[in-house]
């Protein structure tokens, strides 16, 4: 009787008139939140979907991500909030005005933070200067300080440097001018540099560049490290976590490409310990001033963790962003004929015509326009094109704009390149021209303005360095032979945390009659 009462008709329909209640009230609800949270955005970007926030606006543009996000944060002043999807932590104040990069960079730098979240992200990092917030960060920043002042390094960073692109790069670039191939100069710089970085870190030479073109799997470690991070910057958290534990998609590569960095690293330190402890400090002089070899002969013992976190930002920081500055530098010089003449009239006026000489850092630093051009593709393709902070209490940016607690900022770089306040209505033109000055000189521009290298507490410490061996390379490469780019060829950046191009930079080589 029980059973037949609740299969009756009245029941039925009660029971669905209560789904459907339920169904009204949800919707309601949602609706509501929806209201609430478009309310408290105070300074939307994009319209926002209900449930995914304004993230689908970024996957639909995700091909031209910076191109995109560049255009909406003109179209709203500069400044303005991103929304991610209700069930995620993936809302921040977007900005590209330098008035705003200033005050957190630097005036109020103790309350912007890298933060746990960002740390979680750059896990492969580990605690190392990149992701390291107050005392570890500073302790970290000394340290390195002191070791890229030493008169030893600088000495052996010109050597190697010296080696490396005469007797190996441009060696090698003769080879396939015989040839008469094709060559991908992005794939070039990427050996040469890897090449340079475990020379200056390590002491050794692992010869990836020559003339076979051998498969380095500890190179193509860091280039899929760096693609995950990215891909974990437009992914809910809860979803590349999940893939995390599933070992599914991006993850996976990232855990294979973790495992592989960190195997080659320890090997490293090991096979290092055992080489030290076998000689005394005077047997290693000048010419082995490798960065771990110093690290490991400071007074404060180091262990493996320590080292291991240093080396891989070493690496990073070293190598991709060069990689990436070189690439952009010449794809720019090669479709601007004008530059590049001028660059090679510098060149030949200033250190000769004799093509074969050393190139060295008292030489380059002569070539004011070749630094110009230099500055140009730095500041249209920065090697790291956004930069994120979090903030430790309620603040106001100079633009006006409220910041809550634990809000994120995000820094296009690659849109303040582009930004006509900053650098006039010829903003997107190749112009090194900017950088020079009536009297010849070098034009200061503030860091906050010309990002490349950060701003503030946290401005790079390799600066010159990078600019010495950027230099050096450019100049050996351009007065000995004439780059064309492949005839229909489209640059477009990849989607990484470092500004590569996507399909690598195909080029002609000849040689240059100088």
């Amino acid at each position: 009787m029980d059973e037949e009462n609740s299969n009756s008709p009245q029941e039925r329909f009660r029971m669905v008139a209560l789904l459907y209640e339920a169904t009204i009230i949800a919707v309601v609800l949602c609706m509501l939140y929806h209201i609430h949270r478009r309310r408290c955005c105070r300074y939307p970007l994009l319209s926002d979907y209900p449930f995914l926030g304004m993230l689908p606006h970024l996957l639909f543009n995700m091909h031209r991500l910076h191109d995109y996000s560049t255009e909406v944060l003109k179209q709203h002043g500069g400044t303005g909030e991103f929304l991610g999807p209700w069930f995620t932590r993936m809302n921040c104040l977007f900005t590209i005005e330098p008035i705003n990069v200033h005050h957190v960079l630097s005036k109020s730098f103790h309350n912007y933070v890298k933060g746990p979240v960002f740390r979680e992200i750059f896990q492969a990092f580990g605690d190392g200067i990149f992701t390291a917030d107050s005392h570890l960060w500073k302790y970290n920043r000394d340290l390195f300080h002191s070791l890229f002042k030493n008169s030893c390094f600088d000495n052996f960073l010109e050597k190697t440097i010296q080696n490396k692109v005469h007797n190996t790069l441009l060696s090698l670039l003769d080879q396939l001018l015989v040839q008469g191939t094709f060559v991908d100069l992005q794939d070039l710089f990427n050996r040469f540099t890897f090449d340079n970085i475990c020379c200056i870190v390590l002491g050794h030479d692992p010869n990836c560049l020559s003339i076979d073109f051998p498969h380095v799997e500890i190179e193509k470690a860091f280039n899929q490290t760096e693609e995950s991070i990215f891909y974990r910057h437009m992914m809910p958290k809860g979803l590349w976590k999940l893939q995390k534990w599933l070992q599914i998609g991006q993850e996976k590569k990232m855990t294979e490409a973790c495992k592989t960095l960190d195997q080659f690293i320890h090997a490293c330190i090991a096979s290092k310990r055992e080489k030290l402890s076998k000689c005394n400090k005077s047997e290693m002089g000048e010419a082995h001033f490798d960065l771990l070899t110093a690290l490991m002969r400071e007074e404060k013992e180091h262990d493996d963790t320590f080292l291991r976190d240093a080396v891989f930002n070493l690496f990073v920081a070293g190598r991709d962003t060069i990689t990436s500055a070189l690439t952009w530098f010449f794809w720019l010089v090669a479709t601007n004929p004008s530059v590049e003449a001028q660059i090679l009239e510098e060149i030949k006026e200033k250190l000769g015509s004799d093509q074969k000489s050393w190139l060295g850092v008292e030489q380059v630093k002569k070539l004011v326009y070749l630094h110009g051009a230099i500055c140009e593709a730095l500041r249209l393709y920065p090697p790291i094109p956004f930069q994120r902070k979090l903030a430790k209490e309620a603040d106001i940016l100079p633009s006006g704009h409220h910041v809550n607690a634990r809000t994120m900022i995000l820094f296009s770089l690659y849109g303040m390149g582009r930004c006509e306040e900053i650098w006039g209505k010829d903003c997107l033109e190749f112009k090194p021209e900017r950088w020079i000055s009536e009297k010849g000189g070098i034009v200061y521009v503030p860091s906050y303005k010309f990002i490349a290298f950060n701003a503030g507490p946290r401005t790079c410490l390799g600066k010159d360095l990078s600019f010495i061996q950027i230099k050096i390379v450019a100049a050996a490469i351009l007065r000995n032979y004439c780059v064309k780019v492949v005839e229909g060829y489209v640059a477009t950046p990849s989607l990484s945390i470092v500004l590569l191009m996507k399909d690598g930079l195909k080029v002609k080589i000849t040689k240059r009659n100088f």
